[in-house]
Order: structure tokens, then sequence, then C-alpha cells
């Protein structure tokens, strides 16, 4: 059996330039105050070994950690694993986040953290004191944690806040939520609905608030009504599926609706089945998200597609070079699209 070849360390580097290990580790840093004669007899023999640096390697200089730590919602992460549904969000977040952070020689890491915990800052501590992030990405809804902003704003520790334009610390960043829910809203109106109903989200989450307001703006420019046309559910497919019931029950009810996440629109399709609707030609649906499950659905999904990870990307890109740029003082919106699909056609009557 061949022998695997011994990896090539640090310290082979600073045995073959005779040098210290700290000032290897400096010299990837790319730190001031190495001479250039310095640099470039270190740089000859990374060149020569074919040394790859290591974080723990970039670590040695003290400054940075190298690692972006972002925060998920534990319970609702997990339930999604558990249930196999089809929800990207955490795969979108690890590819706006890992490809961002690979070029800049940093590593992303996700932790799962229970929000409505009464130990929350206890368990972050703990996390934060054994990576020791050169940034932390908080996501809904822990981007409105005061807890959890406040311990990171007390540590002088760089944080992003997504989907939140709540004041304070932290860098904020939106989705361009309420932008398309009118956006979906007025596809509808322009394919000539007139009752279009909205299953929101629910209300800890700020998104939520903000699609309400994007879809009653405009209803309301177009002179249509909405009232008794709303109902909430908490991003599950039971709570999608007891929504769009509720709103087929009505005397009036929507020859349209807009669902805030795929999982609620899976539910409003089902109700449309169960009361003999065909879809799109006695209910046209929109959902938010746009993923992979939509495609597959029948018919398949118009969708708004939510930026995650060109989000996850701008807000890495802001952390790791905080000390460099001044930090933006209004909140940063990513624009998403609207994907059309066989989901949407004129109302039939």
């Amino acid at each position: 059996m061949a022998r695997r070849r011994q990896a090539v360390t640090i310290k082979h580097v600073a045995k073959d330039a005779g040098v210290s290990l700290q000032t290897v580790s400096r010299v990837i840093n790319n730190e001031p105050n190495v001479r250039l004669a310095m640099k470039e007899r270190v740089q000859n023999s990374i060149d020569r070994l074919g040394y790859v640096p290591s974080i723990a390697a970039q670590r040695m200089s003290g400054s940075r950690s190298y690692l972006i730590l972002a925060i998920n919602d534990r319970e609702k992460t997990i339930a999604e694993w558990h249930s196999r549904s089809g929800t990207d969000w955490v795969d979108q977040m690890l590819l706006g986040g890992i490809l961002t952070c690979s070029q800049y020689g940093y590593r992303m890491m996700v932790e799962l953290v229970d929000t409505h915990n009464d130990h929350v800052e206890r368990e972050l501590s703990a996390t934060i004191a054994a990576l020791q992030p050169d940034g932390v990405i908080l996501t809904p809804p822990h981007s409105e944690n005061r807890l959890i902003t406040g311990l990171l704003a007390k540590k002088n520790i760089p944080f992003a806040r997504i989907g939140s334009v709540e004041p304070g610390p932290g860098i904020r960043l939106t989705m361009d939520d309420e932008r398309s829910a009118r956006m979906a809203t007025e596809m509808l109106i322009g394919l000539g609905h007139r009752r279009v109903g909205f299953v929101a989200g629910p209300d800890d989450y700020s998104l939520s608030t903000w699609r309400i307001n994007g879809w009653k703006a405009a209803m309301e420019q177009a002179g249509l009504p909405t009232s008794g046309l709303l109902q909430h559910g908490d991003f599950r497919f039971d709570s999608g599926l007891a929504a769009t019931q509720s709103l087929l029950a009505l005397a009036s009810p929507p020859t349209a609706i807009i669902a805030s996440n795929d999982q609620m629109a899976l539910g409003t399709i089902e109700a449309a089945r169960e009361k003999n609707l065909d879809v799109p030609s006695d209910l046209s649906i929109i959902s938010f998200d746009n993923t992979p499950v939509v495609r597959f659905t029948d018919p398949p999904l118009t969708a708004v597609d939510q930026p995650v990870a060109a989000t996850i990307s701008k807000a890495v890109e802001l952390l790791i070079n905080v000390a460099k740029l001044p930090l933006p003082r209004e909140p940063i919106n990513i624009e998403a699209t609207l994907v059309e699909r066989a989901s949407t056609v004129p109302p039939q009557n």
C-alpha cells in the first residue's frame, strides 16, 4: 500500500524559510511591517512546498479568526430537516456565504439557536467564546431579538441583521419583501383579478408585515377591497391549508391567492382541490421563496424568487471589510424577482 504523503504545515514553511511561525503567519495574513525581502522569502517557500494556509495558521497572528458565524432558528430549521419538506433556505444561505467567504480566505459556520430560549444569551456567549468569529449573520427572527443584538454589540462583534430595519446596532439588510408582494399583487391585478387573497406569515417576523403592506398598497392603488381577504399562517403546510379554507369559504371568495412561502402555497393548492377548484382556471396562486418544490407542483407555481444567497453574500462581504469601509447607515435592500409559471392566468368569470 502506498504511503500517504505528509501534509505540508506552517512549521515546514517556517523551517524552509528560516523564520519564526509568527513571521509566516504575518505574511499569510498580509500584515504591515513585514519587510518586502522577508515576504518574498516566505512566499518562495510557500510556493516551493505547495503549502495551503489553514485557519489555524491564519489565526496565529491573533488579530482575526477568519470565521463568519451565521445564526439560524433552531426549531424551524430542525423541523424542516426532519420533514424533508423541500425548503432550501439553509442551502441558499450556505451558497451565498461559503462562496463569498472563500474569496477572502474565510470560512463560514452555521449555528442553530432557539430564539425563544430564556438562556439564549448564555448559549450564544458560549458559541462566540468557542469560535471567536470576526462577524455574525443573524437571520429572522434572531435579527430582531434585542437580547442577541445587544450581546453582540456589547462584545463589539460586527454583525448583520437579515430582514430587519429597526434602528440599532448592526448592518441591516432586507430582501425586497414589500416590493415583492406589491409586484405579485400587481401581476394578478394586471391579469384581471379583482379579489386577491393573501396568506401572511407569523407576526414575529417583520417581513410578514412588509408583505401585507405591499399587497394592501397594490390593492388600494387599484381601488380594490382587502377586507376579509387576509389570513395568517405560520409558514407550515397545515397553516396554509387552513388559511385558504377560510378564504374559499367567503361568500365572495378570491379568484387568486398569494401565499407567503412555498409550504403554505402547497396548502393553498390542497385547499383548492378539496373544493374541486382547478388551479389556475378557478384559482390563481403565487408563492414566495421559489424553492425547488414549486417547479414540480401541478401546475408549477409562479413564485417570488427571494435573493437569499445574494443577501447573505452581501452581508459576508460587508462584515469582512467592516474595518475598511464605513458602515451603511440605511438598510440595504437586495431586489427579488418574480418567476412566472403556469399557476397564474386571467380569471375565468
